[in-house]
């Protein structure tokens, strides 16, 4: 749930940098970077974890595949 969260504030912080607002530069240099590095761990545990913890991506929920 950490993670995920992490992620959501990594993305609405790039989204608000499009238009010019950057949160984290408030933020002093070190706290920035634990930041960024929070994040980036995130998406790590999420791209091997995801699978697992995601009921769409279950095996039950997965469509059939068809071969021709």
């Amino acid at each position: 749930m950490i993670a995920f969260i992490l992620l959501i504030i990594g993305g609405l912080n790039w989204g608000l940098y499009v238009f010019g607002w950057d949160v984290v530069k408030f933020l002093p240099t070190t706290i920035a970077d634990i930041v960024y590095l929070l994040v980036a761990l995130s998406a790590i545990v999420e791209i091997f974890a995801h699978k697992k913890m995601c009921r769409m991506c279950s095996k039950e929920n997965m469509p059939m595949s068809t071969t021709v």
